[in-house]
């Protein structure tokens, strides 16, 4: 559940590559909206460009990005790319059809290379001389480019029949799928198909078939459900990939999260697992308990990279890849590490131990002297932009290299990419009140103070331009257990101190996903404090950004500390912000948040007049077999619910499972769930509300068929808008 965050990136909304292809072509473009007042509106929200996909020229003097435009009135999105020199003038738009047109990468500094209708294009900076490179019937979905431009990466779905059985060829018209193993669905679709990685040569003809470089290989690369091209990359003389892969298939890949970076050599077809070494053996697992005690994650197991890895890049002189590393087995949440492989050495380090956080996307930089390396993170609820530095060449390193805080705002920096070859950063920056635009940012890492960045999209100016903002504050307040507590505070706009206003308390999903700075299209904090209403929404134990202490304090404790937090902050600010309303408080959330406003329903004294919970867990005893990932009920419960040795805390965790408390039930509640929702399934949604209205509650339950665990469809998102502040509104104003 933690990857499943509270916002919704554009570059998610089309998977990796050309899924929306399927969809009539409509062209939509940048869209104007007439606003009867200064206030957000769901109109309005959908109306934005969402930014995503961004790169600069090898050169550094242009940037090619992808927005996606949506139309509610036809229910479609638009994907188109624009060109523009780096500093931000000159934008042109290069996509002029109706088709949609993705994930774009410079070929030199003169060509663009593009996926539309599945195939690879080429096209100048002026959007002409289009060509098309792959000849695939559709099938590319995503592609790389080796460095000496020779050969490319494609990314393409090839069948699966190893869980789901293929239906006999003289019945073409069954539709019952026969299940042999576990993880024969995904997120929100059923696995019939799996993504592998083919080497095609480029020739002035154009793109050859490709060889399979897991040809044979029941895995999957990218991995499920959001992994990208980003999971792949090309060594710096073009003979080497590394890629991300969980070599596991059904029951065992349903409770492991270990996954591993594999080096493949271009010219010779041998493969070699960077992560574990020959011949390993994984010690026996018992799939129905955590493996937190389990000889897999035993200290003296550790070293071989049981966790997650994944994203490996190499470093620019070719010496050194790094990943993204996890250190357990069977913990989504484990504090992501950079991890640094010396190709010279086979030495592995680690570089950001002295970060007590996650490092959430990185680059290098190109330093002829040091190898520096770029990162993102979450620290006290915001996130900045870091530096850390391996000692190239050295005979001896520090035990712990030196991290650098580059950027300290009160915003959130997303997906890093370098330009001006290293020198500087293109990021995108997005806050409570301003949806995400490219920033180009020229760090400091000797003297972070002179870290300065420059803004050179403007993509919803003439739609933020009439709206007024809210006030953000951020405020401390101390915990039961003696701990500290930041929660954010968000205030309507044109706000007048001496009035009472609604307040809504945010339970945030995950349940280890930050409450940053972020902005979503959905849980929008600026429409809801538009709509006159102030937001509660504290950093919980069990968020990152606060140290790993305080993130792993919730597995096992669903209901303890955390439910206290939630209480401790409403309470905080009914006593203390003479503008919220007591009479007139609400608690929202989605996931794990809709999991929360499902037990505080039954454990909240009357402090609440409604609740509103999206996707949530519900019964926590039929979430344990339901969810496909189940690594996730395993580290957060301890153990399966038939276990008669359970731990104390899995006792604790079913014996508080929120369905168990609907005797205490008193007040209304509107239920949202999607029918492809695969990780929490819409039965648990339909329980809550079923519940509800055999109490005699009143309740309403907003159920969606073709959505999963968020609202993709533009006129499903307009209709959870409308529901949700009815609800609101008919209970607190």
């Amino acid at each position: 559940m933690k990857r499943i965050a509270t916002y919704v990136v554009a570059t998610l909304l089309m998977g990796i590559g050309g899924n929306v292809q399927a969809q009539e072509e409509v062209n939509i473009g940048r869209q104007h909206v007439e606003l009867s007042n200064d206030l957000m509106t769901p109109e309005a929200l959908w109306a934005m460009g969402r930014i995503s996909n961004y790169t600069a020229s090898p050169d550094g003097s242009k940037i090619v990005y992808q927005v996606g435009y949506y139309s509610v009135k036809h229910n479609k999105s638009h994907h188109v790319l624009y060109v523009m020199n780096a500093d931000g003038t000159g934008q042109k738009k290069l996509t002029a059809g109706s088709k949609n047109e993705t994930d774009a990468a410079w070929l030199g500094d003169d060509k663009i290379a593009f996926l539309t209708g599945g195939e690879i294009w080429t096209m100048d900076t002026e959007g002409g001389n289009r060509q098309q490179l792959s000849k695939t019937n559709g099938e590319v979905e995503g592609f790389k480019f080796s460095p000496d431009e020779t050969k490319v990466i494609l990314i393409k779905s090839i069948p699966f029949n190893q869980i789901i059985q293929k239906n006999p060829d003289d019945l073409p018209k069954a539709t019952g799928r026969l299940v042999t193993d576990l993880m024969y669905r995904h997120w929100d679709h059923y696995v019939e198909s799996i993504q592998h990685p083919f080497v095609a040569d480029v020739t002035a003809d154009g793109i050859g078939k490709g060889k399979d470089i897991l040809n044979g290989e029941p895995f999957e690369c990218p991995m499920e459900p959001f992994g990208g091209i980003e999971q792949l990359d090309w060594s710096i003389d073009s003979k080497l990939i590394a890629y991300t892969c969980r070599k596991k298939t059904g029951l065992e890949y349903s409770i492991s999260t270990d996954s591993d970076i594999f080096l493949y050599n271009v010219l010779d077809g041998t493969t070699r697992n960077l992560c574990k070494p020959a011949g390993y053996q994984e010690p026996k697992i018992d799939p129905s308990k955590t493996m937190k005690n389990q000889s897999v994650n035993a200290p003296e197991n550790l070293k071989n990279n049981v966790g997650y890895d994944q994203n490996p890049q190499f470093s620019p002189d070719g010496r050194y890849l790094a990943w993204l590393s996890m250190e357990r087995n069977g913990y989504e949440a484990d504090r992501q590490r950079l991890c640094c492989y010396d190709l010279q050495t086979d030495q592995k380090s680690y570089l950001t131990e002295s970060f007590d956080s996650n490092v959430d996307d990185f680059c290098w930089s190109d330093n002829t002297k040091d190898a520096l390396i770029y990162f993102i993170g979450v620290w006290h609820a915001t996130e900045n932009l870091y530096a850390v530095t391996i000692n190239k060449g050295k005979k001896s390193q520090p035990s712990t290299p030196l991290v650098v805080q580059l950027t300290n705002e009160c915003a959130d920096w997303g997906s890093l990419q370098p330009l001006n070859n290293g020198k500087q950063l293109l990021m995108e920056r997005h806050s409570y009140t301003a949806p995400a635009d490219l920033y180009v940012v020229t760090p400091n890492s000797k003297k972070p103070e002179n870290t300065r960045y420059q803004q050179v999209t403007f993509e919803n100016k003439h739609i933020l331009d009439k709206l007024a903002s809210p006030s953000v504050e951020s405020r401390w307040v101390k915990t039961t257990d003696g701990g500290q507590m930041l929660y954010w505070i968000i205030q309507p706009p044109h706000f007048d101190p001496t009035k009472k206003y609604p307040t809504l308390l945010f339970c945030e999903g995950g349940p280890q996903s930050p409450v940053s700075q972020f902005w979503s299209y959905r849980w929008n904090f600026m429409i809801m404090a538009s709509q006159g209403y102030v937001i509660i929404a504290p950093n919980r134990h069990g968020l990152p950004g606060f140290g790993q202490q305080w993130l792993e304090e919730i597995s096992g404790d669903w209901t303890g500390q955390c439910m206290s937090d939630y209480l401790v902050a409403i309470d905080d600010a009914v006593e203390n912000l003479p503008y919220v309303n007591k009479d007139k408080l609400g608690a929202v959330g989605a996931s794990f948040g809709g999991f929360s406003v499902y037990y505080l329903a039954g454990h909240h004294d009357k402090r609440f007049k409604c609740f509103i919970a999206h996707d949530g867990a519900f019964n926590l005893e039929a979430m344990y077999t339901e969810t496909e990932e189940n690594w996730f009920s395993n580290w957060e419960y301890d153990d399966a619910y038939w276990n008669q040795d359970q731990t104390a805390n899995a006792r604790k965790t079913y014996q508080n499972s929120p369905h168990r408390f609907v005797d205490k039930w008193d007040t209304p509640i509107l239920c949202i769930h999607g029918e492809k929702d695969y990780r929490i399934n819409a039965t648990q949604g339909m329980s809550a509300f079923n519940a509800a209205r055999m109490r005699g509650i009143e309740a309403q339950l907003l159920i969606y068929p073709d959505e999963n665990h968020w609202v993709l469809k533009p006129q499903n998102g307009i209709l959870w808008q409308r529901t949700y502040f009815n609800w609101l509104d008919r209970w607190l104003k």
